[in-house]
């Protein structure tokens, strides 16, 4: 049976229970999506921006569905506190994909349940994923049933960083399908932390979508933080249009996982827009870590800078695969895509393609890959020092990723991924045991 075939039964027989328990406005994009998907199927690795994960064997196993939203039995304000140090946070959870309801925030944000959404939103939901035309968007847009909104009107500037903890809870095999929307209106100013974590010793597998709306002199800050276990398997699409002026930054850090595929699609629609991505990735034993993202500049005078790292121990293996996109009449634009990785034994493997695409004369594009080892010159002088060979390398690989956090702008959290970082490279990660950010 192709792995696509379970979905599609499952839907047929079950779209009434699915739709019972959603909103009207995620139900009307259902119908589309399942007609996409079921035209296309899960794509292979022929397909070129799926080449370096096979989507169909993920997808494969057999896992359980919460349809009739049964409630999970877990109070998450019971469980975790947040004491990351002067981090002053609003906080919200969501157990797998039911959103529970946190801190009051200024007048006219909307934190809160996607099912719950006013209708006025609907003019936002599935608008930028549905033009993809991605089977796993297509599959997340037919199955999920809730999600969160994140609604912040004009003008308004949220002071405190919303921190949503995504808490993966279940005695079964699980899939869960999580929905995101965000929306910044013009002038309005935003940050948010989310964290992936697995509460349970058992497989799951987590679609997510994410669409993200900055008007016109918005500023969206949106950091990704994932530290599950190896037998969680995460695909994650995020798609981001920016209006004249606006300010982007995305970044994500990958702690510990199994299975990971980041796909981004960030689309620069007004002049003067800028964006900042970043990513760093810290993997070892079997895990698979995959990043591909795709910047278009539609429009003049606006700028893109990427900067994605990653350490590979053992056998893990890494992928990056980016792609600027000039479009004709975007002239001034600036842009820069770096990728550097670090193999630390042979048998760790690193996938590279960085990609130009320009159809403007008057631009500053630059892309840059390295794959390579430490440094012996480096080891050899702290060694001749009196530092151990273990500590030397450690010191080495934590000072190599150490660039992309520091781009973090929240003073808090960046001392925070730093010291999670060491942890990690010192094996003292090696099982999820809950947030770290919010223990």
């Amino acid at each position: 049976m192709n792995s696509e075939q379970q979905y599609i039964d499952i839907y047929n027989q079950c779209r009434g229970l699915i739709c019972e328990y959603s909103s009207a406005m995620m139900n009307a994009q259902r119908e589309a999506a399942f007609e996409r998907f079921k035209a296309t199927g899960f794509p292979s690795q022929k397909v070129e921006r799926y080449k370096y994960t096979d989507i169909q064997k993920l997808m494969a196993p057999d896992y359980g569905l919460n349809l009739k939203r049964l409630t999970i039995p877990v109070d998450p304000y019971e469980a975790f506190r947040c004491d990351v140090p002067n981090l002053s946070t609003a906080l919200f959870f969501v157990v797998n994909d039911a959103f529970h309801s946190g801190k009051s925030l200024p007048e006219g944000v909307v934190i809160g349940s996607l099912k719950n959404a006013d209708a006025g939103m609907a003019e936002y939901y599935n608008q930028l994923a549905a033009k993809d035309n991605d089977a796993l968007t297509d599959l997340n847009t037919m199955l999920a049933q809730d999600g969160l909104l994140v609604y912040v009107p004009r003008g308004v500037v949220v002071d405190k960083t919303i921190q949503v903890i995504n808490i993966l809870r279940s005695d079964v095999d699980l899939m869960v399908n999580r929905r995101v929307l965000i929306v910044a209106e013009e002038g309005a100013e935003v940050k948010l932390l989310f964290c992936d974590h697995t509460a349970d010793d058992r497989r799951f597998l987590a679609t997510q979508v994410i669409e993200v709306f900055a008007k016109e002199n918005a500023k969206v800050d949106l950091y990704c933080m994932e530290e599950t276990h190896a037998k969680n398997v995460r695909l994650s699409n995020v798609y981001i249009h920016q209006e004249t002026n606006s300010r982007v930054r995305h970044n994500i850090i990958t702690l510990h996982n199994g299975i990971t595929r980041n796909k981004l699609d960030l689309m620069l629609a007004g002049e003067g827009a800028e964006c900042e991505l970043g990513g760093c990735v810290i993997a070892d034993k079997q895990q698979h870590v995959d990043n591909n993202t795709l910047v278009t500049h539609q429009t003049p005078h606006c700028t893109s800078r990427e900067l994605y790292k990653y350490v590979l121990d053992e056998q893990a293996t890494g992928a990056f695969a980016g792609r600027v996109l000039v479009q004709p009449g975007a002239q001034k634009t600036t842009s820069q895509m770096t990728n550097q990785n670090l193999c630390a034994t042979r048998e760790a493997r690193m996938f590279t393609q960085p990609m130009l695409e320009i159809y403007a004369d008057d631009v500053k594009c630059a892309h840059g890959s390295t794959v390579g080892q430490l440094n012996d010159q480096a080891l050899f002088y702290m060694r001749q020092r009196g530092i151990p060979e273990k500590e030397a390398r450690t010191l080495l690989q934590v000072a190599f990723v150490r660039e992309v956090v520091d781009q973090i702008e929240l003073t808090p959290l960046r001392d925070r991924l730093h010291h999670l970082i060491d942890k990690r490279f010192r094996g003292e990660l090696n099982k999820c045991a809950g947030c770290k950010l919010c223990r």
